[in-house]
């Protein structure tokens, strides 16, 4: 079996701690970015072929974002990678403290098919920067994609290092019947409890990044054109297939038609009213998930939008009126191009919808009222949130990225990837010059002097 021959050709290889050296793991860091760069032209045919995306979407939300990971990392593992000193205890004293970053080991990851090459090669570039081996499962609904990834992680690495096994389900279950030091899964809540389940029988450390329904709540006070153009932006790059897209809108009543109409013209404005043609707006990833985008419209107020063409696998951007909460719509994440909008006219229905669903990956506030925005902000856990615009918090690298609850564990980018695929190995040395002699046995009859001693330190 491949999956079994790969792990053990990378258990050897960092048994022998080939992947310690600093300088080794910079110089193939670097060798990753010159392939890259060199393949730029391959890579966007590969996803424009699998989601119909345009150069120029493919450039700002998936190389580019890979570029910025690899130029952090090179610039800055040297110092990461340095044991750090912490201050020691009294206790203790003499003695020298230290937190040494060391490698979990063999790492898993399975990567999603919504952005296939930036959610597979950020998190492959933490994990081999922190020293680790790695096998990555790309996903098989984004085939072109996860070819390109198999040839430059070819060309770049030894595959005892870090090796692209491309398959099905049946090959990431494979891969998941393995021990592994460390397991990193983006994709669907439903596979990701399937992920922790098979993790947990090794007490394997994972992340996992999900996703869930990230509400975008505009208050009366937003500056509504801005509002407008940000939301249509944020929800529909990529189709809608992102999974920190704005879910639903929950917009205050007496602004909700202005709202909706200023999202209609923005809609028209960055697609056309032939949106179908529009070179800038993608497609739905395969049959399957069409299929169910299109069920989930079933019995709902569509009041823009809904056209679909199967062959072409198009959805076209979509608005619906007030949803059931209890329907299929308002209960899973959507994942495509499907907004719905529900008006609140208290805080308390803000309050009640969302507290009814699982913690979200996102958060979105469109407002100018400081003590509303405060509120909103405190009351609710959540991955990450932006406030007055979408989807902003990914680009910042110096951001941590990641879910809370049902919507993941774990976040990294930057900095936060190299600590997420490290354990800090704490390290006390100690000098032979001092002992206090009430620590040894016999130990004396009163423990006063011990606790004057702990009330000083």
């Amino acid at each position: 079996m491949l999956e079994k021959q790969i792990k053990t050709l990378q258990e050897s290889f960092f048994d022998r701690q080939s992947t310690y050296n600093i300088k080794k793991r910079i110089d193939y860091l670097k060798k990753l970015k010159k392939i890259l760069n060199e393949k730029s032209e391959h890579i966007f045919d590969a996803l424009y072929k699998d989601l119909k995306k345009s150069d120029f979407e493919a450039f700002t939300s998936e190389t580019m974002l890979v570029n910025k990971e690899l130029d952090i990392m090179i610039r800055n593992l040297k110092k990461w990678s340095k044991p750090k000193r912490i201050p020691s205890s009294l206790i203790n004293f003499p003695s020298k403290d230290y937190l040494i970053p060391e490698p979990y080991g063999n790492v898993l990851m399975i990567s999603p098919w919504n952005y296939p090459f930036q959610l597979s090669l950020t998190p492959l570039i933490g994990a081999v920067a922190a020293g680790n081996t790695v096998v990555l499962k790309p996903s098989e609904s984004a085939p072109n994609t996860s070819k390109i990834i198999n040839e430059i992680i070819d060309t770049v690495f030894p595959e005892e290092w870090v090796k692209v096994i491309e398959g099905d389900a049946n090959t990431a279950k494979n891969l998941l019947k393995q021990k592994w030091d460390y397991i990193f899964y983006t994709g669907s809540t439903r596979v990701g409890k399937f992920v922790a389940k098979a993790a947990a029988e090794n007490l394997t450390p994972t992340t996992l990044e999900l996703g869930g329904k990230s509400p975008c709540i505009v208050e009366s006070t937003a500056s509504i054109n801005k509002t407008a153009k940000r939301i249509v932006w944020g929800k529909f790059i990529n189709c809608g297939q992102t999974c920190i897209a704005p879910d639903y809108i929950l917009v205050e009543k007496k602004i909700k038609k202005i709202l909706i109409k200023k999202i209609i013209k923005e809609i028209e404005i960055a697609f056309t009213k032939e949106i179908k043609n529009s070179k800038d707006y993608g497609r739905i990833i395969h049959k399957n998930h069409l299929e169910k985008l299109i069920k989930s419209l079933k019995n709902q107020k569509i009041i823009y939008g809904g056209i679909n063409d199967k062959k072409d696998l198009y959805l076209s951007p979509t608005i619906v009126d007030e949803p059931n909460l209890d329907s299929e719509l308002m209960q899973e994440e959507i994942f495509g191009p499907i907004l719905p909008i529900i008006s609140y006219e208290s805080n308390d229905r803000i309050f009640k919808i969302i507290k009814n669903l699982e913690k979200p990956l996102a958060f979105y506030i469109f407002s100018k009222n400081k003590s509303f925005i405060n509120l909103m902000l405190n009351k609710f856990s959540f991955g990450g949130g932006v406030v007055n615009d979408t989807l902003i918090q990914f680009a910042n690298i110096n951001l941590p990225f990641g879910g809370i609850g049902a919507s993941g564990m774990g976040a990294y980018h930057g900095k936060h990837s190299f600590k997420l695929f490290s354990h800090f190995k704490p390290v006390v040395k100690r000098s032979f010059l001092f002992d206090l002699p009430q620590r040894f046995a016999p130990y004396p009859k009163s423990i006063k002097f011990l606790k004057f001693l702990l009330n000083k330190l």
